[in-house]
């Protein structure tokens, strides 16, 4: 190669490029570019996934991404891009190797999808030439970033998007991608005009110009969009509500039961930004007048309400949607009223369908005409008006099809005349946050395990070497227990013992030494600036930290002899150590919300914790116990940090009673920790899951499912081998949007304290080091668990869950689809470890509207298989010993007709 280059060579082909890695590339490459300047691109299609991590670090200019195999509907190009955006910037390959034409939307795709295109000389140069030029305004305006799958095409576009930054929630700005892959059909566009749905990532409003958001797709057309992120909602103080004695004025129509509420409006619903809320209220009134209503909503800091129309379901039900576009508070309320001419217009119609005389009916639709007509404006008015003198100059007789008449129908809607309205008030509130309040992969490691020798202690530029291995695994959230100085008073020793060695590292929750308290970090982890490069490592990488907040210290902290009365102290001068029976933690002493001293200061020193953390660039907080806090605090301390970082999240870790981790939910927890972990029969799977997403808790409760956590080793575990790993896996990953893993999982770590649900040598008291490699791990499993989340926007809610018949009590099966109609994500787990199952199973055909002996395509995520299966009746069999689930997307074949 370096004579080549000498010789006038520009470049090279590096075909199996994964034969070296990435440190003897970097070193041939620095080789060979001594002796001139050369690009070198790596030949990466049809290398295995696996295989394209080892090449991160090396040099490339440029890989190749395998575009051209591309069918413009599956996941797994996004997934490609990702990976190969992280080794060089992809250059697609757009034509495949059987010589095939390529559909007309393959070069703009190719374009708006890569950094360039690689396509035979023979071909298209035209074509070649205007997608070059796309390509090259795209990576020009700074469009190189994370590439999402919004929607799988079928029966609407594939979509595309494209960020300016490596992730989404960074981005500024981003480019839907509208792929018409069907070479009949047009497709509106409309759909893909406001504000983008949650697995965009962050809140995306399209912009752009008029005739590229209405004008419809044409087959075989690929169109760009662009799409801003949107500033978040600035917090402001609510408005004054009104006088009841307003409303009682207008007693006629009534607006109750409305949803989503919590408590009656005592604290706001939970949505993520890009979601439509669906809102519902009940609204009747006496008589047989006709009923008509509107759902105002507008953004806390906002003046203007915006009106929807709400329609009726039946049964006095009503419905319209909320849609939400920024981050931050909004509110929204419910207004109904007489429909005085709907109800004339019905009546009229029935009586002359029915030949009766009119005329009495005529005179009264021109007096509530007239009556419009002195409360209408402008074009509406003269609209009436003109109405009016058209009755004038008609017979008597064409008066009734005058006041049928569509154009008078609209008019009379428009001209705002609306007796008994009445409106709900106060306003109802609903906070949107991110995406990731309601979606995310988590695993929590201690950072001080983070390395190769248990005598030596592990540390943030550790921490960094294990970032990709995370992510590879396909996590977003990088959750560490305390990082601050960990006391040496009372310290516990190995497996919780009250001896500890000289060499013992004490448990991380007994925060607070000479070296500092909540905001300091632990001396052997690193510096601050150590944990600044580690945030910024990480956010490279896709992932975000997230802290644990634990209100609770040592016997050293500084606030013992700087704040004495920030505790409640004993007769005998001493400190009552913590408790959360029946465990005891001798090396913990609890501060006191309400001592002499505590308030304000108490409060307000733990509110600048968690700012100063969030200064730091965390976002994401687990708080430890915080059912043990008086709630007043935890609700004024959301608020106020939230107030300052609308993208803050807060996760509640609390096993307690239902109505304690409800509450917590209820005043600004974005998430909450859950009996999942206890829950291991299909009843009481089906029973706990119903709760969650059919009760009021969907409206403010969003389940987190940890598999494992420090302090919990489950029972289940403990004896269910590997099987019962993957059992777990897959329940948490598919049932909640929200999954969360602690390291040693994914090699199946179980070894018990005899008769105790925790762990033996538990990492809380030790260091721990780990081979991730180590023989029956589930990384791939857990790795491919989490691809197929990301790629299936029905996995990302747990609210879209829906359990259907399997014919064995071992056997559950459920499934998620975002909307009605839309493919389903439809899961079968044999919950039983140590033995495999074969039972009968329903398959949901009902879903589609389809008959009993209909078919449905079906494609196992788990092996990449596509089938049909025919008929509602189907048999399974689930081996533990090979895998104990399938996860499969399923839908009506592609041209079937539901």
């Amino acid at each position: 190669m370096i004579e080549a280059v000498r010789g006038g060579v520009a470049g090279f082909r590096c075909f199996h490029p994964d034969r070296l890695d990435a440190k003897a590339w970097r070193e041939a490459m620095q080789e060979v570019r001594r002796a001139g300047e050369c690009r070198f691109l790596a030949w990466t299609p049809g290398l295995p996934r696996a295989a394209l991590p080892g090449l991160e670090g090396a040099p490339f200019d440029a890989t190749f991404a395998s575009t051209g195999w591309w069918d413009g509907h599956t996941s797994w190009l996004v997934e490609e891009h990702e990976a190969l955006r992280r080794i060089a910037p992809p250059i697609a390959v757009v034509r495949s190797e059987d010589g095939a034409e390529p559909p007309p939307w393959m070069l703009p795709v190719a374009a708006a999808t890569s950094a360039g295109i690689l396509l035979p000389l023979a071909d298209d140069m035209d074509g070649a030439a205007e997608a070059n030029r796309l390509a090259g305004g795209i990576a020009g305006a700074g469009f190189s970033g994370e590439l999402r799958l919004l929607q799988r095409g079928g029966s609407g576009p594939t979509v595309l998007l494209r960020g300016d930054a490596g992730d989404m929630r960074r981005a500024g700005r981003a480019l839907a991608i509208l792929i018409n892959t069907d070479p009949r059909r047009s497709f509106p566009v409309t759909d893909w005009t406001g504000v983008l749905p949650a697995s965009a990532g962050g809140a995306f409003t399209v912009s752009g110009h008029a005739d590229d958001r209405e004008a419809s797709l044409a087959p075989g057309e690929m169109r760009l969009l662009a799409a801003e992120a949107a500033t978040p909602v600035a917090s402001r103080p609510a408005p004054a509500r009104p006088g009841a004695r307003k409303a009682a004025a207008r007693p006629r129509v009534v607006i109750e039961g409305i949803t989503p509420t919590v408590d009656a409006g005592r604290f706001p619903a939970k949505g993520t930004v890009g979601q439509a809320i669906t809102v519902e209220a009940d609204i009747f009134a006496d008589g047989h007048e006709r009923l008509a209503a509107a759902l105002l909503w507008r953004p806390a800091d906002a003046d203007d309400w915006q009106s929807v129309p709400m329609r009726p379901l039946g049964n006095d039900r009503w419905r319209a949607e909320l849609p939400l576009a920024r981050l931050g508070r909004h509110l929204f309320t419910v207004e109904a009223w007489w429909d005085e001419f709907s109800s004339f217009h019905h009546e009229l119609a029935a009586k002359l369908k029915a030949g009766r005389d009119v005329r009495l009916e005529i005179a009264e639709g021109r007096l509530l005409v007239e009556a419009a007509v002195a409360h209408a404006k402008g074009d509406v008015a003269r609209r009436l008006t003109d109405t009016l003198a058209t009755m004038d100059r008609q017979p008597s007789a064409d008066g009734a099809d005058i006041l049928l008449a569509d154009d008078t129908v609209e008019a009379m809607a428009a001209a705002g005349l609306r007796p008994f309205l009445v409106r709900h008030d106060p306003p109802l509130a609903i906070e949107a946050d991110r995406p990731q309040a309601a979606f995310a992969a988590w695993y929590e490691m201690f950072p001080r395990s983070a390395t190769d020798d248990p005598a030596r202690h592990g540390t943030f530029a550790d921490v960094v070497d294990r970032l990709p291995a995370i992510r590879a695994m396909g996590f977003d959230v990088l959750y560490f227990p305390p990082i601050h100085p960990i006391g040496s008073a009372n310290r516990k020793g190995r497996n919780n013992t009250l001896t500890p060695g000289p060499d013992d590292v004490g448990s991380p929750y007994a925060i607070g030494s000479p070296d500092g308290g909540h905001d300091a970090i632990h001396p052997q982890l690193g510096t601050l600036e150590d944990f600044r490069s580690l945030v910024a490592a990480a956010a490279d990488q896709g992932l975000e930290i997230a802290l644990d907040f634990a209100i609770q210290c040592s016997p050293d902290h500084p606030w013992l002899k700087d704040h004495p009365g920030w505790f409640r102290w004993r007769p005998d001068g001493s400190l009552r150590y913590a408790e959360n029976p029946p465990k005891k933690y001798e090396d913990i002493v609890n501060v006191d919300f309400y001592a002499a001293d505590a308030v304000p200061a108490l409060w307000i020193a733990l509110r600048d914790v968690v700012l100063f953390w969030a200064g730091e660039g965390v976002r994401t907080f687990r708080v430890d116990n915080p059912h043990t806090k008086p709630l007043p605090f935890w609700e004024w301390l959301i608020a106020d940090v939230r107030t300052r970082h609308p993208d803050a999240l807060f996760l509640a870790e609390a096993f307690t009673r239902p109505r304690m981790m409800n509450r917590l939910a209820k005043i600004g927890f974005n998430q909450s920790y859950t009996y999942f972990t206890w829950r291991n029969t299909k009843r009481e799977l089906t029973e706990y899951l119903t709760e969650l997403t059919t009760t009021e808790a969907k409206d403010f409760f969003r389940p987190h499912f940890f598999v494992n956590t420090p302090d919990i080793n489950p029972v289940f575990l403990q004896t269910s081998g590997r099987p019962g790993f993957l059992i777990r896996a897959a329940l948490a990953a598919t049932l909640s949007g929200l999954w969360g893993v602690y390291s040693g999982f994914e090699i199946c770590e179980a070894a018990p304290l005899p008769g105790r649900e925790e762990y033996l040598d538990s990492e809380k008291y030790e260091i721990r080091v780990r081979d991730p490699a180590t023989p029956g791990n589930i990384v791939g499993e857990i790795t491919r668990l989490n691809h197929i989340r990301r790629a299936h926007p029905a996995l990302q809610d747990h609210r879209h869950l829906r359990f259907y018949n399997a014919f064995d009590d071992r056997v559950i099966l459920y499934g998620k689809q975002v909307a009605p109609g839309a493919e389903m994500i439809l899961v079968a787990v044999n919950l039983d470890p140590h033995a495999a199952v074969e039972c009968g199973y329903e398959l949901p055909l009902w879903e589609w509207g389809l008959p009993d002996h209909g078919s449905l395509a079906v494609h196992d995520l788990m092996t990449d298989r596509p089938s049909l299966l025919t008929g509602k009746r189907q048999r399974i069999r689930l081996d533990p010993a090979e895998r104990p689930f399938t996860i499969w997307r399923i839908a009506p074949p592609e041209g079937a007709n539901p």
